[in-house]
């Protein structure tokens, strides 16, 4: 249970501002066999959805403190930018390294619907980490 506990974890810091390395967790305990695959593809894929909503809620919690986006560093811009551009949809993208957190944020700081935005994020993470799982089973 504690490889569950730690993959968890690490899927939750790994899709904050923090950087982590859930990818590489969740590939060794899919080679150790030690868990059933689906069930550790499900509890990255959780982990990784609440700490992508994590930062879409602080994106959120910005934007009603800050109501001018110009005050944010260039790369918060861009995201805002691109998500404003091309829409909602750009969210199934959240799960690239780097800019993913960036796409959390600024859905957030242009409020999207919360269950929309959830579930466009949650597809994304679970089309990676489902890929990891296949490529390690």
């Amino acid at each position: 249970m504690n490889g569950m506990i730690g993959l968890f974890v690490s899927a939750f810091v790994s899709s904050t501002i923090a950087p982590g390395g859930s990818e590489a967790v969740l590939a060794y305990l899919v080679a150790s066999n030690q868990y059933p695959a689906l069930q550790l593809l499900l509890v990255a894929t959780a982990g990784n959805t609440l700490g992508a909503l994590t930062t879409w809620g602080l994106g959120h919690l910005a934007a009603k403190k800050f109501q001018v986006a110009s005050i944010l560093p260039e790369k918060k811009q861009q995201a805002l930018a691109v998500l404003s551009q091309k829409g909602q949809w750009v969210l199934l993208f959240t799960w690239l390294p780097l800019v993913g957190d960036l796409l959390c944020f600024a859905g957030g700081w242009l409020k999207l619907p919360l269950l929309s935005s959830t579930v466009l994020i949650l597809l994304g993470k679970l089309g990676r980490y489902a890929a990891i799982v296949w490529l390690f089973v």
